[in-house]
């Protein structure tokens, strides 16, 4: 491999994510648990979610829209306003949330800083992702951030054409197959998955990959073998 930059993705790659997103919607299931079941309530939600997508994109405040449209509608339009304050709240507090670094990521960008350009590129909501960088304390290890609106193969295209570099010199680490491995194997980079404990339901995907550009690896520490 002939490398110029190494990517990562953020939410459950570098710190903690979906399990925020999960604690969130089981309050928002116990919230409005007078008119539906928790599986049904958990159904309208995330449909209401992947409707949204193409207006609010990812991120949590799209994420608070799509639980207050839901709630609205699970309640036929009767929902008292407290209610609509209290799920305003579960948005405020998933924005507030801690930031929990995932195990040996720290140790890994120092010993890849210096040999390539390291990069973040990530989905999800511009500010909060700057929020989540900034307080994690990682920011200076990254020569260039990108929150793109979407993780298609032309969504990687276009920013491997910013960074000036060839897909064979790109090389992209992350928790989701769909979003972080297929675009990036398909337009001809290398990629690595980790795999996180949880995934949300929307990065699944039903097959396995085979690819002579990707692996699997247990945890981000195990690719300094594979790029030092």
């Amino acid at each position: 491999m002939n490398l110029k930059v190494i990517a990562f993705d953020a939410d459950d790659t570098l710190f903690v994510n979906e399990p925020y997103f999960q604690e969130t919607e089981q309050k928002f299931c116990a919230l409005m648990g007078n008119y539906l079941s928790h599986h049904s309530l958990s159904q309208e939600l995330f449909k209401t979610e992947i409707g949204n997508l193409d207006l609010y994109g990812y991120g949590i405040k799209g994420y608070t829209l799509s639980m207050i449209e839901a709630a609205m509608n699970i309640s036929n339009n009767t929902l008292s306003i407290e209610v609509i304050g209290k799920i305003i709240e579960l948005g405020k507090d998933l924005l507030q949330r801690p930031i929990e670094l995932l195990d040996g990521v720290e140790e890994t960008l120092k010993s890849l800083q210096g040999k390539y350009k390291l990069i973040v590129a990530t989905k999800g909501d511009l500010k909060d992702q700057q929020r989540k960088l900034h307080d994690s304390g990682l920011g200076p290890y990254f020569h260039h951030i990108e929150v793109m609106a979407d993780k298609q193969e032309v969504n990687y295209e276009k920013l491997l054409k910013r960074l000036e570099i060839e897909p064979k010199e790109f090389f992209m680490i992350g928790n989701s197959l769909k979003s972080d491995i297929l675009p990036v194997l398909g337009i001809g980079g290398y990629a690595v998955h980790i795999p996180f404990h949880t995934t949300w339901e929307h990065e699944k995907i039903s097959h396995t990959v085979d690819h002579p550009n990707f692996r699997t690896l247990e945890k981000l520490s195990d690719v300094l073998a594979i790029l030092l």
